[in-house]
């Protein structure tokens, strides 16, 4: 069961269409596992055509018609697989099967420390670095902060830190201020999806050689 969840605001903005494509896909997959979620989003889009509808037509001009009909060739927008099991075991949701395009063990994994290893994903955002970050089984990410913002969201395994335990599914927001030191549990290897929009940096002073490593990979 999905116990941690985006903030309405995050909802309301990706309702809305304007959270960068990243972020997006972040809160995308948790739509996935979670219908709470997805109940939310409905009606937040179901109030907006609402709105929509209401206004009065306003006249527009030849090259704004032409720009709208020229997006109808565009391919579709990134979207949750609706009625996918995505908490069944071994089921990506079905936009990080698009994004992945195979399956966790033919990615290109880098080591950054003996239970940490990082696949740097691209989704075309210039903003924000879209990765997976793999645990191994027990194993923990030394403390750390972000300079910015960071949206993790659980797809395999679990984890526990300072503010509480997250399992598949489970959505988590951290910012500049917090600092934590992510466990996996025990039984088998974490992988998250993470979005951050400033480097991770290490807090403890034997990990602080590796934050020169650790740039911004937005893309």
């Amino acid at each position: 069961m999905v116990m941690h969840h985006p903030t309405t605001d995050v909802l309301v903005e990706y309702s809305a269409g304007v959270l960068p494509i990243a972020p997006s896909a972040c809160v995308s997959g948790h739509l996935n596992y979670c219908p709470q979620c997805r109940e939310i989003v409905a009606q937040q889009q179901s109030a907006a055509a609402a709105l929509m509808t209401a206004l009065q037509p306003t006249a527009v001009s030849e090259s704004v018609l032409d720009a709208v009909l020229a997006r109808l060739d565009e391919p579709a927008p990134l979207s949750f697989a609706e009625g996918r099991a995505a908490n069944s075991e071994g089921v990506l949701p079905g936009l990080l099967e698009r994004i992945i395009n195979g399956d966790f063990s033919e990615l290109i994994w880098r080591k950054v420390t003996k239970s940490l290893s990082v696949s740097y994903l691209k989704t075309g955002d210039s903003d924000n670095e879209f990765a997976l970050y793999r645990i191994a089984a027990g194993g923990k990410i030394p403390e750390h902060r972000h300079g910015g913002h960071e949206m993790t969201l659980v797809l395999q395994g679990g984890f526990s830190d300072e503010s509480g335990t997250y399992a598949p599914g489970d959505f988590v927001l951290k910012d500049g201020d917090d600092h934590h030191s992510p466990i996996a549990d025990a039984d088998g290897d974490c992988i998250c999806l993470a979005v951050l929009d400033a480097p991770l940096q290490f807090t403890r002073w034997q990990y602080r050689w590796l934050n020169p490593f650790m740039s911004l990979r937005a893309g």
